[in-house]
């Protein structure tokens, strides 16, 4: 087959591999029909995530079932299906308490309790280095997809890929950083980057209850969008001072939730760069400590972004003195995807309008160019085998 194979940072290229196999009876091979770039891609493809051996990488994608192992009583040849970006067993404690994302069986050399930065992480990720299972992705034509059976979701007649693509990832990753902000009704949130998840954080902000949304980002035309296709107001942090601006839209207060939808690969000055190598961090927590001063008191800070490492001078002393509570992760996918799915369906919401560029996946360097240097004003990237 062929597949977009990352080589080293900055080094990801088109070329053939072994087909995969069914390993495992709850195994499914999958042709994959449509696949798409995401933020977290750039973590290994810059480096900040450490990857040695090669590997297709690719956590957002569909297709069609080609295969089925013989433990796989619900699924069938033909089928259309999408997937949840983590892999879960469905059978263990974490999976039992919806908790899919900490599955223990899913990523048996590195998985613990410790959540460590080499060592003891959490559950199998599909495309996501070694120390998350060492999975292929979905980036190619054809993919093994371990737990079949108990991650795949059936694609309704109708609906066409760009549709129901994002409910692998950045739909319910937008979703749940809403929902954990607990929202009554009519609450201000204030959600900063309007890259992918971040648009999606916005729409689910409106479809739970919220009263105002404020989207927060240094590039104008993705301001742009967010406006276009969410209806929210836009604050740009070239031309305000978004703390201020914030607490001035909100009496004073600040918004009850802040979503960080940026993680660690934030805007860097020179010195902010130099601090981070002296004190071994990777990238850099100051949209964290944005949302800490932006979020109201007693409000919630909600945490979709990566992080990955320790980060010194962390504001602790902010976050109680304030009472902030903050939720950090990733999303509940398999915990959601249904209910995801039946707004698409109901046209409650429309994810396709986010998307920018769609290319030939033999075209994957040129997408992870224009994505990774937010050029020729890239969004969405989604590829097509």
């Amino acid at each position: 087959m062929k597949a977009a194979v990352f080589h080293k940072v900055g080094d990801i290229r088109y070329e053939t591999m072994d087909d995969p196999k069914i390993e495992q009876s709850r195994d499914v091979i999958l042709r994959i029909t449509s696949t798409a770039i995401c933020g977290s891609d750039l973590h290994i493809y810059d480096g900040f995530l450490p990857q040695l051996r090669n590997e297709v990488l690719g956590h957002e994608f569909m297709g069609i079932v080609e295969d089925v192992g013989s433990g796989v009583t619900n699924l069938k040849k033909g089928d259309r299906v999408v997937v949840p970006f983590t892999i879960a067993c469905g059978k263990c404690y974490f999976c039992e308490h919806h908790l899919e994302m900490h599955c223990e069986n899913s990523n048996p050399e590195f998985y613990g309790p410790d959540g460590g930065l080499l060592t003891q992480k959490g559950g199998g990720l599909f495309g996501y280095s070694d120390l998350y299972g060492g999975y292929n992705g979905g980036q190619a034509e054809y993919v093994r997809v371990p737990y079949a059976d108990y991650g795949l979701r059936h694609v309704p007649e109708g609906l066409k890929d760009e549709q129901v693509l994002f409910l692998t990832d950045i739909f319910p990753t937008g979703w749940s950083s809403i929902e954990w902000g607990e929202l009554k009704g009519g609450e201000t949130v204030a959600i900063f980057g309007s890259g992918p998840v971040g648009l999606m954080a916005q729409k689910s902000a409106w479809l739970q209850g919220a009263g105002r949304v404020i989207a927060i980002d240094p590039l104008e035309y993705r301001l742009e969008r967010a406006r276009r296709v969410n209806k929210v107001e836009t604050l740009n942090p070239n031309e305000v001072d978004v703390v201020d601006a914030i607490r001035s839209m909100t009496e004073g207060r600040g918004a009850d939730l802040c979503v960080d939808a940026v993680g660690m690969e934030a805007d860097r000055s020179f010195l902010e760069k130099a601090k981070a190598v002296i004190n071994l961090e990777k990238g850099t927590p100051k949209i964290l400590e944005l949302c800490f001063q932006a979020v109201r008191r007693g409000g919630i800070v909600s945490v979709v972004g990566v992080y990955g490492t320790p980060f010194d001078n962390f504001s602790v002393g902010r976050m109680f003195d304030k009472g902030i509570t903050v939720r950090f992760g990733q999303s509940f996918v398999h915990k959601n995807i249904d209910h995801l799915l039946d707004l698409v369906v109901q046209g409650k919401v429309v994810l396709d309008d986010i998307v920018s560029h769609v290319l030939p996946l033999s075209e994957i360097s040129h997408g992870y160019d224009i994505f990774k240097k937010k050029q020729d004003d890239c969004t969405k990237v989604i590829l097509k085998p």
